[in-house]
């Protein structure tokens, strides 16, 4: 299987998955599957292709089935412009042990990496999600922080951790000191 950029077109395909997701693991997610099956389809192809280039999905395909995928969010404020957040991050239980989440996690970072102008990326990963997390390291994330009380879930509430990664980029202004945290 291949990692591919997600079109317009996929956006059923995409939604169907993530409404799967939002179901079947409730903890790792902020969202649920009620209220997000209540969001136009405008919504999920902004999601997945975002006209001003705001957004990007990639996702695996076992013939015409969407099995896995993730998303970048970017920030059009000046001040974050030099972030993107992974989001969404899914691969159905009979698909996993095969390397996609991997895959998809490297075609997420390599886009952020040619465009030239990200220097950190986030994402946030539900606290216990011990395979999530060893993805996450061995991809070179650290975590920040730990949100305590950072989602109500059917079993209580979890926490998250906050990871990053920093990327290579073009020079910090002289004086502000940005390079002393990479």
């Amino acid at each position: 299987m291949t990692v591919v950029v997600l079109a317009v077109a996929d956006a059923a395909r995409y939604k169907a998955l993530m409404l799967h997701a939002y179901e079947h693991a409730a903890d790792a997610f902020t969202s649920t599957a009620q209220e997000r099956a209540l969001e136009a389809d405008e919504w999920w192809v902004r999601r997945i292709a975002h006209p001003e280039g705001m957004t990007v999905a990639f996702g695996c395909f076992e013939a015409d089935r969407l099995v896995g995928t993730v998303a970048l969010e970017f920030s059009a404020k000046p001040k974050t412009r030099h972030k993107a957040l992974i989001v969404g991050m899914y691969v159905l239980a009979s698909a996993r042990g095969k390397g996609l989440a991997r895959a998809l996690m490297q075609a997420a970072i390599g886009a952020c990496a040619s465009r030239g102008d990200i220097r950190a990326v986030q994402l946030e990963v539900t606290e216990g999600n011990v395979p999530a997390i060893a993805l996450y390291e061995s991809l070179g994330f650290t975590a920040y922080g730990v949100e305590p009380l950072a989602v109500l879930t059917p079993g209580g509430f979890r926490s998250k951790v906050h990871m990053w990664l920093a990327l290579p980029g073009p020079p910090c202004p002289v004086g502000n000191g940005c390079d002393a945290a990479l």
